[in-house]
């Protein structure tokens, strides 16, 4: 596998779109942080580390409203292997004028954009959620 971190986020866009209420995926320190930012932020149900070892899993829980319609929009990977996008403190991006989010790694970690507006501080531009 080349990039990890879209296989993460493809297999919860189509666990969404195929209406599954659970995803297994294969863990790794960035994807749990990643996790931890989309429970924080309302995009998902609920979480569960199994095995909290490299080598584990994250349980996933989608989110559904009444209609059946999934909590995520549209989940876009835009820091690629083959093209990384890097943004400073002073041009960090606003997801749908702040309605989204935008999730950085940073010296501080992996941070929202929000976080990283507080914070003052720029990195990898690794995905943006709405």
């Amino acid at each position: 596998m080349t990039d990890p971190i879209a296989d993460f986020l493809t297999r919860i866009r189509n666990a969404q779109k195929a209406g599954h209420r659970v995803v297994n995926i294969p863990s790794s320190g960035i994807k749990r942080e990643m996790t931890k930012i989309l429970f924080d932020k309302g995009y998902i149900l609920n979480f569960k580390l199994e095995n909290d070892t490299p080598g584990g899993n994250i349980k996933v829980a989608l989110k559904y409203n009444a209609e059946k319609v999934g909590a995520i929009k549209n989940l876009t990977r835009v820091s690629k292997p083959g093209l990384r996008m890097y943004v400073g403190s002073g041009e960090l991006p606003r997801v749908l004028n702040g309605l989204g989010i935008a999730i950085l790694s940073t010296s501080k970690g992996v941070i929202t954009d929000k976080e990283a507006r507080k914070l003052n501080v720029g990195g990898e531009y690794v995905c943006s959620i709405y």
